[in-house]
């Protein structure tokens, strides 16, 4: 008799990690492909190395634990980081297998969503300011993270409210989280 459960899960069409205190349990193999390592290289490490810096993981982490205390299934887009440094614009899925302290153990999820996406007529630096708008962070925050004055984020700010063809910093976050794929 095959273990089917284990089939499902070393061949799901998405990358699927099993976090415990987001550290990686195990790893499907189609993490390969979608970030770069293999799942040997992945297990028993901090997801923080697919993320593309400290303060990602920690907003994006301590989001998603809040979320998944209320939620059974949380769902978010972000960027993350393959192994050969490239920041993609992901789909994340994770489920908390205890709702009471959801980074215990955890089942994710991860898809690369089309990067000709919203954030496709975006600079580099753009898109790199903009991984930081969706997450939430302020200008005075984001200046920080990437080395550079506030003003400086927010004339890059101004360039992709007017790329994208948006009003404000609320439509454009909008934009890039609703309109990618």
């Amino acid at each position: 008799m095959r273990d089917y459960e284990r089939l499902a899960f070393q061949h799901a069409p998405d990358a699927t990690l099993i976090l415990g205190d987001r550290v990686i349990l195990r790893a499907s193999l189609r993490v390969e492909a979608v970030f770069g390592w293999t799942p040997k290289e992945l297990e028993g490490q901090s997801i923080r190395m697919l993320y593309p810096g400290q303060t990602d993981y920690e907003l994006i982490g301590e989001r998603a634990r809040r979320a998944m205390q209320g939620a059974a299934v949380y769902r978010d887009e972000r960027f993350m980081r393959r192994k050969d440094g490239q920041v993609l614009w992901m789909e994340g899925h994770g489920t908390a297998l205890d709702p009471e302290d959801p980074q215990r153990l955890a089942v994710w999820t991860y898809r690369p969503l089309d990067s000709e996406g919203p954030a496709g007529a975006l600079t580099p630096t753009e898109r790199r300011i903009a991984r930081y708008l969706v997450n939430g962070f302020t200008s005075k925050e984001i200046a920080l993270a990437v080395g550079s004055s506030p003003r400086t984020v927010e004339v890059h700010r101004a360039n992709m409210i007017r790329k994208m063809g948006v009003r404000n910093s609320f439509e454009l976050v909008s934009r890039l989280l609703a309109g990618v794929g």
